[in-house]
């Protein structure tokens, strides 16, 4: 099972569930809805391939996305254990998202994709010619 953020209910039942979505058998569907479950995951796992963001510089990376959505898609990764959330507390508190170890092993299939995307791309620029 996907942890999002309808299936995590507030209150001190919150860890609860989550360690029982965690401890559940996941089917490959699901696993996989962890990146590819909205069309605002590779995007955002792309612009955190570069390095640690803060929400303002995603934002920016990905023009069309809303604040709202890129919240929700930061929270449910955040929970399924493919971003990682930082806060810091020096001189003004500010909070950065990286990818987790984990998340990382996408990579090769994200750059696939990226790479189709790239000759797709040029394949329909050809056939309009």
């Amino acid at each position: 099972m996907i942890i999002t953020d309808e299936s995590v209910p507030d209150g001190n039942n919150r860890k609860e569930r989550i360690l029982k979505c965690k401890t559940e058998v996941v089917s490959i569907m699901d696993a996989i809805y962890v990146i590819a479950g909205s069309k605002w995951r590779i995007p955002i796992t792309i612009a955190l391939m570069e390095g640690n963001r803060r929400f303002g510089e995603i934002m920016k990376e990905i023009p069309k996305i809303t604040s709202k959505v890129l919240a929700q898609q930061l929270k449910e990764m955040e929970l399924n254990g493919f971003v990682e959330k930082k806060i810091f507390t020096d001189s003004a508190i500010r909070t950065e998202y990286e990818l987790t170890e984990y998340s990382w092993s996408v990579k090769p299939v994200i750059l696939a994709l990226r790479d189709f995307g790239i000759s797709h791309r040029e394949k329909l620029r050809q056939e309009i010619l």
